[in-house]
């Protein structure tokens, strides 16, 4: 899996936040995308993902030397970043489910499975609404890891989640990024050191 970014720019009303980005993200490889607080990191990765629409320039997906169709990016990628909302109404339990019905199980790893990667057995039935901060950023970045697909995307990952919680997070990236093609949208050095690359968006500020 291959994503290749031509001449990318992204810009909000008359303000671009950043332009001419051509790079290219190749298969199983980890990359990080850099910059200071405000140079559009967290836009780049939604670019990438589809969330967002580049106002210039192209984005290609391709697999097995086959171009993939913008709408059908969502299949090949899972994303999880601070901003995502989670069913609050929805069980852990429920949350699982419901994710699981749309997304293939990565490993065939099961809802119990997901729980213990957790350490959440005591609130597998709690409504999401009663999670903490740093339960809920553990529970988006489980769902992304635990998906088989050959793109994960990690915006700020450890948000929310203290020492202990960035532990986790890094056995959990050795776990489940293998054969991956992982991007990671970060200021925080503990969150990236494993990646193989880094694309700094700052350098494509106007």
């Amino acid at each position: 899996m291959e994503i290749c970014l031509q001449n990318i720019g992204r810009r909000f009303n008359r303000e671009w936040i950043f332009r001419t980005i051509n790079y290219t993200f190749r298969q199983d490889k980890k990359y990080a995308i850099l910059g200071k607080n405000g140079s559009g990191k967290s836009t780049l990765l939604k670019v990438i993902s589809g969330c967002l629409s580049p106002s210039e320039g192209e984005i290609i997906y391709t697999l097995d030397n086959q171009i993939i169709a913008a709408e059908n990016y969502y299949l090949h990628l899972t994303l999880a970043a601070p901003y995502l909302e989670l069913m609050e109404e929805f069980s852990l339990n429920e949350v699982l489910d419901f994710h699981f019905k749309f997304k293939k199980r990565a490993q065939n790893i099961d809802n119990q499975d997901v729980v213990s990667l957790l350490g959440m057995q005591k609130n597998q039935h709690k409504a999401i609404k009663y999670f903490s901060s740093g339960m809920k950023q553990r529970v988006k970045l489980a769902l992304a890891f635990c998906t088989e697909t050959p793109i994960l995307l990690l915006d700020e990952p450890t948000s929310n989640l203290d020492t202990e919680g960035l532990q986790w997070y890094l056995n959990m990236v050795q776990k489940f990024s293998h054969n991956r093609l992982t991007i990671v949208c970060s200021n925080q050095p503990a969150e990236y050191q494993f990646c193989d690359a880094q694309l700094n968006v700052s350098q494509y500020i106007i």
